[in-house]
């Protein structure tokens, strides 16, 4: 009998097909990726990338490394979304300097700059400064880069990265602060489907970073007493706790959504999580 289908990948007297070599390469890069994300040590310290969320609670459990939810450790889609907004930081500032822009993104030994205080518990680390260049701008300024989805990317370019992202304008204005460059920083997003690049000037926004600075100290000093810090949400369903959008704003899941409100009282947290020694990871 001729195979009329002999093209569709079918093979009689088997019940599935075999699993092609696409599906077969994602799948193998997939169990990498998640494997070096659990061999990763856990940060040790508040960090200003996540302060500028809204539950304090949710930033109190980062801190800690609280293990989340079952099924809430990052997807490998997610793995690769992060790896790729790290790519993008190389490929703008590659751009930034064959334009003419003295671009400092490393000390000498290779290490980011950044900062520290509480003893270590609160750090940042920036992408970079710019000393000089060829557009007319205030120097020394604050270089940050975001490399976004479609619709992110135009709703930063549409409203500005202070209204559209406000966890993004925390951390600059905390850079600001406490690395000492008031001038306005220059944020820089990277549309990853298309490469567009979106470029504004963020003035210093010296309120906002006292109030970033004032949650990491509540956070690490509830930490040190073992006291649990309040929800934002009222109820679970809240759209801060399992993800959506409300008011023209993207909240991402709680990775410890059903931790946080399974808790009969905060004493049904493990002990380990308040007393255990916090070690700083390895450089």
């Amino acid at each position: 009998m001729i195979d009329l289908n002999h093209g569709s990948g079918c093979l009689y007297d088997q019940a599935t097909p075999p699993a092609t070599i696409a599906s077969s390469v994602s799948a193998a890069i997939d169990v990498a990726l998640v494997a070096r994300n659990r061999s990763e040590r856990p940060r040790t310290y508040v960090s200003s990338s996540g302060l500028g969320r809204d539950c304090l609670r949710q930033i109190q459990y980062d801190f800690l490394a609280v293990p989340k939810d079952e099924g809430q450790e990052f997807a490998p889609k997610t793995l690769r979304i992060f790896e790729a907004g790290h790519r993008g930081e190389d490929i703008v500032a590659g751009w930034l300097r064959i334009a003419g822009f003295d671009l400092r993104t490393a000390r000498a030994d290779g290490r980011q700059f950044g900062f520290a205080a509480l003893g270590g518990r609160f750090k940042g680390h920036i992408d970079g400064c710019l000393v000089s260049g060829p557009v007319a701008m205030d120097y020394p300024a604050l270089w940050e880069n975001k490399a976004l989805g479609a619709s992110s990317w135009k709703d930063v370019v549409k409203r500005g990265v202070s209204i559209a992202r406000p966890v993004y304008a925390a951390q600059l204005a905390l850079y600001q602060a406490y690395l000492d460059l008031p001038k306005p920083a220059l944020f820089t997003a990277l549309n990853r489907d298309t490469m567009e690049l979106h470029a504004e000037l963020v003035p210093f926004d010296a309120r906002l970073a006292q109030e970033m600075s004032d949650r990491a100290v509540a956070v690490v000093r509830a930490s040190e007493v073992g006291e649990w810090l309040p929800r934002t949400a009222a109820d679970p369903t809240a759209v801060v706790c399992r993800g959506g959008m409300s008011a023209g704003k993207w909240y991402a899941p709680c990775a410890w959504a059903g931790k946080c409100w399974g808790e009969r009282r905060p004493e049904n947290t493990p002990v380990e999580c308040f007393s255990r020694e916090r070690a700083e990871p390895s450089a």
